[in-house]
C-alpha cells in the first residue's frame, strides 16, 4: 500500500486535533472508486449495512482507544439513520493487519456492503497515529483512506472526523459529526431553575460549562464562520448581549438591549448580527455591524417582528411577524423593504431558521394543543411537520442541513430535553445531556 503525504492547511481542525505538527495524509485507493453509494431521498431510506471492527493497536492501552474510536464511529453512523452497523459478534474475519486486503467473502456472508478497517499506533513523541480505510465489499475496492496524527486526548475528535469521511464518501453529502452544540443546561426545581451556558460535541460527549449560573442566560447562537457565539444574559436590569469566543474563553459585551426577547443571529460572513428590539407595544428588526457597532433599522411597522435569520448567501432574512393578525413567517431582503408572507397553514408559526443549504426554513408551529417542528421551502411550498408534541421548540440545523435539533418540554415537573430528527421526519433521537437542556444551537463543522 502506498502513501501520499498531503498536509492539511493550518486550520481549526489542525489546531484542535493535535497542535503543532498535526497532519493528515491520504491513503491511496487500490483501484478506481467503486459504485457503492447510499441514495438519500425524502422517502424511506433502507439503512446501509456496514461493518466496523475495532481499530487494530499495538498495545493494550492503544487497543482501548481503538475500540473507543470504532464505537464512536458506529454510534455516529447509527444515529444518522442512514447506516445499520453490524454486530461485531457476527464477524467471521478478525482484522489484524489493515495493510492486507480483507477477506471480502467473509464480509459478504454477513451482508456487509461497506467495511471500515483502522489502526491506532503510539508514536515516539507520544502522539497517536490513526489510520482508516473504507472498503466496498461487493467489488473489493478501497473507496477512501486517511491517516491522522493527534494528541491522545483528541481521539474522540478523530473518530468524528473519520465518521464524516465515511458519511461523505457513501452518501455524497458532507457529514456533520465533527461539530459541537451550545445549549442551555438547566438544573434545580422548576420554580428555582438554574440555567448555565454549556457546550458539547454533537453526540452529547465532552460537556463544558461556559457560565456559572449566577445570571439567567438564553438563546445562544453560533457564528457560521468562527467558534464564537452570541447569547443573552439577564443580570441586573436590561438584557445584555455578549460575544463569547469558545477557543479563548474571552467575552465582550455587544450592548444593552431593553425589550430584546431573543439573542441576535449572525450574518453568513460573521460580520453582522440581526436582532429584534421592542419599542412600546411593537418590535422591529435591526442589523448591527460588529466592527463599527453601527445599527441600521430594517423594519418599521406597528407589529411585532422578531426571530430573524439570514439565508446562507446573506441576501435575505426570514422572520416571524404578527402583522397579518397572528404570528406567521415572512421573507424579505437583508437590506429591508417589502416582506413576503410564506406561511399560510392553521396555527401560529415562530422561531424560523434558514438551512445552511438554503433549501428549507425550519420553524415551530403551534396549533391544536400541539407544538410541531416543521420545514418549508423559502417560497412557502412543501410544508412538512417533522414531529409534534406537548411543547417542541427552537429548531437548529446541522452543518449539512440534513438534521435538526430542537428541545422538548414534557410538561409537569420535568424539564426540557434535546432531540434530533432528520428533514424527512424519520429517526427521531434523544440527545444525552447531564441534566435538563434547552435552546440548542449547532456549530459549523470544526474543520
Amino acid at each position: 500500500m502506498s502513501f501520499r503525504s498531503s498536509a492539511l492547511p493550518l486550520s481549526r481542525r489542525q489546531a484542535l486535533i493535535g497542535g503543532a505538527g498535526a497532519a493528515a495524509s491520504l491513503l491511496l485507493p487500490t483501484a478506481l472508486a467503486a459504485q457503492t453509494r447510499l441514495q438519500i431521498t425524502e422517502g424511506t431510506v433502507a439503512p446501509m449495512p456496514i461493518a466496523l471492527p475495532n481499530f487494530v493497536a499495538g498495545t493494550p492501552s492503544d487497543g482501548e482507544v481503538g475500540a473507543g474510536v470504532a464505537q464512536v464511529i458506529t454510534n455516529n453512523l447509527k444515529r444518522s439513520g442512514l447506516f445499520a452497523p453490524i454486530d461485531q459478534a457476527a464477524y467471521i474475519e478478525r482484522i489484524s493487519n489493515i495493510d492486507v486486503s480483507p477477506q471480502f467473502a467473509s464480509w459478504k456472508a454477513i451482508n456487509a456492503q461497506a467495511l471500515v478497517t483502522g489502526r491506532m499506533t503510539r508514536q515516539s513523541d507520544g502522539r497517536l497515529k490513526a489510520e482508516f480505510r473504507l472498503w466496498d465489499v461487493a467489488s473489493g475496492q478501497q473507496l477512501t483512506g486517511q491517516q491522522y496524527f493527534t494528541s491522545p486526548e483528541y481521539w474522540r475528535r478523530i473518530a468524528h472526523i473519520i465518521s464524516d469521511q465515511i458519511y461523505e464518501r457513501l452518501t455524497g453529502e458532507k457529514g456533520y459529526f465533527d461539530s459541537r452544540v451550545v445549549f442551555i443546561d438547566e438544573s434545580g426545581s422548576k420554580e428555582r431553575r438554574v440555567k448555565r451556558l454549556a457546550l458539547m460535541d454533537q453526540d452529547g460527549a465532552n460537556v463544558r460549562y461556559l457560565s456559572r449560573g449566577n445570571d439567567l442566560v438564553l438563546t445562544p447562537r453560533f457564528s457560521p464562520t468562527t467558534q464564537e457565539i452570541t447569547y443573552m444574559e439577564f443580570g441586573h436590569g436590561d438584557p445584555r448581549v455578549y460575544l463569547y469566543n469558545i477557543e479563548t474563553g474571552q467575552r465582550e459585551i455587544v450592548g444593552n438591549f431593553p425589550g430584546m426577547s431573543f439573542a441576535p443571529r449572525f450574518s453568513p460572513d460573521g460580520q453582522r448580527i440581526v436582532m429584534s428590539l421592542q419599542q412600546g407595544g411593537n418590535s422591529n428588526l435591526f442589523v448591527m455591524d460588529l466592527r463599527s457597532r453601527s445599527t441600521t433599522r430594517l423594519t418599521d411597522t406597528p407589529a411585532i417582528d422578531t426571530s430573524p435569520s439570514y439565508s446562507p448567501d446573506g441576501s435575505r432574512i426570514c422572520f416571524e411577524s404578527d402583522r397579518g393578525g397572528k404570528p406567521q413567517i415572512y421573507v424579505m431582503s437583508a437590506s429591508g423593504g417589502g416582506a413576503q408572507r410564506i406561511s399560510f397553514g392553521e396555527g401560529n408559526y415562530s422561531t424560523p431558521v434558514w438551512s445552511p443549504r438554503g433549501d428549507y426554513i425550519a420553524f415551530t408551529k403551534q396549533g391544536g394543543g400541539q407544538f410541531s417542528i416543521g420545514i418549508m421551502k423559502p417560497d412557502g411550498s412543501g410544508e412538512r411537520l417533522l414531529t409534534s408534541g406537548y411543547h417542541n421548540e427552537g429548531p437548529t440545523f446541522a452543518p449539512n442541513g440534513r438534521v435538526l435539533m430542537f428541545f422538548r418540554e414534557p410538561g409537569g415537573s420535568a424539564g426540557p430535553s434535546l432531540y434530533t430528527v432528520d428533514i424527512s421526519g424519520r429517526n427521531e433521537q434523544r440527545v444525552p445531556t447531564p441534566g435538563f437542556a434547552s435552546d440548542p444551537a449547532w456549530s459549523p463543522l470544526l474543520s
